[in-house]
C-alpha cells in the first residue's frame, strides 16, 4: 500500500478562516492579526483580559531518545490535541516553530506527520510569521552596538577579550563556528575572534519563550552580559543601550501564531529553541494563553525527556509557575529495534527480541518523567511495519515498569487513532493534583545541580569539569547568579555524551567543556562533550531535494 507524503497530505486539507479558529478558543477577531486567512497573531491587549481565567489541563509530549528510524513526539502532540477534540473536549495545542537550520539539513520539518499535522505546513517550516528573523536582527543588533561602542571609544571599558556576545543566523553553517572580524584596517574597528550560533541556540530566542509580556520582555534583554571589563565586572545589553531597541524589533514576534491542525484543533506554535543545545520548549505566553482559553492543553518538549522534559520541569515550570498534569512519553517500535541495535535498513522485518532488549532506553524516560511526581503514559506510534508481536512486547515491558502503554494510529487514521489515549489523559487529569516537584531547589549550588542533572538523569558516574570552569561557577554565584537553574546542551542521542552510545548507558562521565551564563533568560547553559551550538549540514542536505515544482508548489519538505 502507497501513501500520500506528509506535503501532499497538507496541501489537500479543508482549511478554515482563522477567524474561526480564534472564535473556538473565544478569541475575538479584532484581536487576531491575520498574516493571510490561515494564519494570525493573538493580540497583547486580549491576553491581557484573559489573565483571571482559570487554567485549562496541562499535557506534556515527550519520548525517548531520538533515532533516525523516526519516533514522531510533534505528531503524537497534535494527534492528542485532536483526539481531545474529538471526545468533546475544548483543546488547543503548543509547540514550537521551525528553524530552517533542520529544515534545510537532515531533521526536517516541526509540522507532525500524515494526518496529524499543523497546516500551514509549508509557511510554517519556512519563514511562517518572520519571528526568527526578528530574533536574528535583535541579536545582532546587539552585537554590532557593542562594536560600534569599542569602535567609538570605548567609554564603558569593554575588554575586547572578554566579549561574550556572539552572533546568531538561522541556517547551519559550520564554516562560522570561529572567526575573525574586523579585519581589513583601522575603518573597520578592532579585529577579534568571535564566531556565529544558530539563531535557536541565542539567549534572545530563550528570552523570548521565558518573558510574560512585553515589560519582563525588555527587562531581561536588558540583563543580557555582553562583555566583561578589565575587572571582571561585567557589561550589560541595558549599558550599550540596546535592550529598547531590541524589543521594538520583537514586539510583534512576542505575539503568540495561532494557525489549525488538519481537523481543526486551535494551535498556538510560537517560539522555537532546540532542547539539545537551549531549554527546547514553546513560549511561556503561547502555553499560559493557551491554558486560559483551553480545558486541555498539549505542548512537547524537544529531543527526548533527558533533554526536553527535564528542561520544561526545572527551567519553563519553574519560572513560569507551572505543573504538567500528565506526560505522555512517545515511543516506537522502529525505535527500540534500533536500540536494541538493529539497523535501519532491517527495521522492517520483525524482531522481538531486539525490541526487547531496545525498551531500557524506554524504561529509564519512565522512571526519570516519574521522578518529578507526575503521572506518566506512554503512546506507541504505530508504524505500518510494526507486528503485533512487537508491540505486544513493548505492552508488556511497560505494564512490568508500572507505567501503560496505549498504541496510537493518528498518522493513518487522525483523531481517530489516538481516541484511546485521549480518553486515557482525560482520566488521568480528573480532580486536583499537586504532586509535581521541580529536580533540584534553587538554593543548591550550580554545579551540584549539574551533578544532580547528571546522575539522576543521565546516570552517569560523574561530572568532569577542570578547575576554570568550577572557578567561573563560583563567581557567578558570588554575583548573585546561583540560583539560576541549569541549561544542558549535549547530544540528544544518548543519555550519555557519546551519541553512539544507545539503549540505557550507566558507568559513563559527563565532560563539561564549557559554561555561558544566560542572564536575560534566566539559567546557566551547561555544555557537555562535542554538542555544537552551531551545527553542520550532512553530506547530503535536505536542500538538494526542495524546490519548486512546474505548478510553483513546493516540493521536498517532510
Amino acid at each position: 500500500m502507497t501513501y500520500k507524503s506528509d506535503i501532499e497530505i497538507a496541501r489537500e486539507a479543508d482549511k478554515k478562516p482563522i477567524q474561526e479558529i480564534g472564535a473556538r478558543l473565544g478569541i475575538p477577531a479584532q484581536h487576531l492579526l491575520p498574516f493571510g486567512h490561515d494564519k494570525a497573531k493573538v493580540g497583547q491587549d486580549f491576553i491581557r483580559s484573559v489573565q483571571d481565567q482559570p487554567n485549562g489541563k496541562l499535557i506534556l509530549v515527550t519520548a525517548i531518545n531520538p533515532t533516525p528510524a523516526g519516533e514522531g513526539k510533534t505528531t503524537t502532540t497534535v494527534g492528542l490535541g485532536d483526539g481531545l477534540s474529538r471526545i468533546g473536549k475544548k483543546a488547543a495545542i503548543c509547540i514550537r516553530e521551525a528553524s530552517l537550520g533542520p529544515c534545510f539539513g537532515m531533521k526536517g520539518g516541526a509540522a507532525g506527520g500524515g494526518y496529524a499535522q499543523v497546516v500551514p505546513m509549508e509557511e510554517m517550516n519556512l519563514h511562517f510569521t518572520g519571528d526568527f528573523h526578528a530574533i536574528t536582527s535583535a541579536h545582532n543588533l546587539l552585537a554590532a552596538m557593542i562594536d560600534n561602542h569599542i569602535y567609538w571609544g570605548n567609554e564603558l571599558g569593554i575588554d575586547e577579550r572578554r566579549v561574550t556576545w556572539r552572533r546568531v543566523m538561522d541556517m547551519n553553517d559550520r564554516a562560522l563556528r570561529d572567526v575573525v572580524t574586523s579585519l581589513g584596517g583601522v575603518s573597520n574597528g578592532f579585529p577579534r575572534q568571535t564566531g556565529f550560533d544558530i539563531t535557536v541556540a541565542s539567549e534572545v530566542m530563550a528570552i523570548l519563550c521565558l518573558a510574560r509580556n512585553l515589560e519582563d520582555l525588555q527587562k531581561r534583554l536588558g540583563d543580557i552580559i555582553v562583555a566583561y571589563r578589565r575587572d571582571r565586572s561585567p557589561i550589560f545589553a541595558r549599558d550599550i543601550q540596546a535592550d529598547g531597541a531590541m524589543t521594538v524589533l520583537l514586539k510583534d514576534a512576542m505575539q503568540p501564531n495561532l494557525v489549525q491542525t488538519l481537523e481543526h484543533t486551535p494551535a498556538f506554535v510560537h517560539g522555537g529553541p532546540f532542547a539539545n543545545i537551549a531549554h527546547g520548549c514553546n513560549s511561556v505566553i503561547a502555553t499560559t494563553t493557551a491554558l486560559k482559553l483551553a480545558d486541555y492543553v498539549v505542548t512537547e518538549a524537544g529531543f527526548g525527556a533527558d533533554l526536553g522534559a527535564e528542561k520544561f520541569m526545572n527551567i519553563k515550570c519553574r519560572k513560569a509557575g507551572l505543573a504538567p498534569d500528565a506526560v505522555v512519553i512517545v515511543a516506537t517500535i522502529r525505535a527500540m529495534k534500533m536500540n536494541g541495535g538493529v539497523a535501519k535498513a532491517d527495521l522492517d522485518a520483525e524482531n522481538v527480541q531486539a525490541v526487547i532488549d531496545g525498551c531500557p532506553n524506554l524504561g529509564r524516560h519512565i522512571a526519570n518523567v516519574k521522578s518529578f511526581g507526575v503521572p506518566v503514559v506512554v503512546a506507541i506510534n504505530h508504524f505500518v511495519s510494526d507486528s503485533d508481536a512487537e508491540v505486544q512486547a513493548a505492552m508488556d515491558y511497560v505494564a512490568a515498569q508500572g507505567s501503560e502503554a496505549i498504541l496510537c494510529q493518528h498518522w493513518e487514521k487522525g483523531s481517530e487513532g489516538i481516541e484511546a489515549l485521549a480518553t486515557r489523559i482525560v482520566e488521568l487529569t480528573e480532580g486536583d493534583w499537586s504532586g509535581f516537584a521541580p529536580l533540584y531547589p534553587d538554593e543548591m549550588p550550580l554545579f551540584q545541580k549539574i551533578e544532580a542533572i547528571a546522575k539522576r538523569i543521565y546516570h552517569a558516574d560523574e561530572v568532569l569539569a577542570d578547575k576554570k570552569i568550577r572557578d567561573q561557577l563560583r563567581t557567578w554565584e558570588d554575583a548573585g547568579f546561583g540560583d539560576l537553574p541549569i541549561c544542558m546542551a549535549k547530544t540528544q542521542y544518548s543519555f550519555s555524551t557519546d551519541p553512539n552510545l544507545r539503549g540505557a548507558p550507566t558507568g559513563h562521565s559527563v565532560p563539561v567543556r564549557e559554561v555561558r551564563l544566560s542572564a536575560g533568560a534566566g539559567f546557566v547553559v551547561v555544555i557537555c562533550g562535542e554538542i555544537m551550538t552551531m551545527p553542520g549540514l550532512p553530506r547530503r542536505p535536505s536542500a538538494e531535494q526542495i524546490m519548486l515544482n512546474d505548478l510553483g508548489q513546493i516540493e521536498g519538505l517532510f
